[in-house]
């Protein structure tokens, strides 16, 4: 379908909610239409927003909407769930968001892919939340990776990112002392640096974890770096696996 067309519907179907959410109306056939629009294309169905797949008229997305309360919340609720999608059908976003969703994207999995764009549309509006994906998007591929590479189901549950990491890292060839170039040696210490740090800021101001009396909030330049450091590990470890399957 065309994209510029899709482009539209999103964009209605986003208009059209956030006018429901804020005490205006929604025609029922617009919406059957545009929601049938985006979620009958093979190619951006699965950015479709959960609340337009699970609410099929104004009158069922009323009730979810109407938990959130007052009505700028809602706006940004909304707003959030649609960028994903958004973005994909303007191809915007820094150059790094792009190149690691065509990665996560034609990646045999859509499990990563999915990951990644909640962990995207989630840096603004939940910066707590996007740091909490970013430390899960790179634990998901490090146990794949394992189980690719060892040929069974990954059992080492109890494991740390640090432990998971270096396991995969192993597997693929990654780990500093597995190359004799001094730079190699270097570039892929700091690559397990990287990795440790992301797991211990997600234990410091994640959303999975209670904090003390005085809780660390970051924000969401916080959560961008993040962010881009999980998804450029994610799509590197991802590349590295494909080229040692395909080589």
């Amino acid at each position: 379908m065309d994209r510029q067309f899709l482009l539209e519907q999103a964009e209605s179907m986003q208009n059209m909610m956030v006018a429901r959410a804020t005490g205006g109306d929604a025609s029922d056939f617009e919406y059957f239409q545009i929601r049938a629009a985006l979620l009958d294309d093979p190619s951006i169905a699965q950015l479709v927003p959960q609340m337009v797949k699970t609410c099929r008229s104004p009158s069922q997305f009323w009730s979810f909407i109407k938990k959130i309360e007052q009505y700028e919340p809602r706006r940004q609720f909304i707003w959030s769930e649609f960028r994903p999608l958004l973005d994909k059908l303007e191809q915007v976003g820094a150059p790094s968001d792009m190149a690691i969703t065509d990665t996560l994207e034609n990646f045999d999995s859509t499990h990563f892919h999915m990951a990644w764009q909640k962990t995207l549309s989630r840096r603004t509006s939940d910066p707590e939340g996007a740091i909490t994906m970013s430390k899960s998007l790179i634990e998901s591929v490090c146990k794949h990776i394992i189980e690719e590479v060892e040929g069974q189901e990954y059992s080492g549950r109890s494991d740390d990112l640090p432990a998971l990491y270096r396991k995969a890292s192993l597997a693929l060839n990654l780990a500093p002392e597995q190359h004799m170039e001094e730079t190699f040696k270097r570039i892929l210490g700091g690559c397990s640096n990287i990795v440790t740090g992301l797991g211990e800021l997600r234990n410091k101001v994640g959303d999975a974890h209670g904090q003390g009396p005085r809780p660390v909030k970051p924000s969401p330049r916080h959560a961008e770096f993040a962010v881009n450091l999980a998804g450029t590990m994610a799509a590197f470890l991802i590349a590295t696996l494909e080229v040692r399957k395909n080589p």
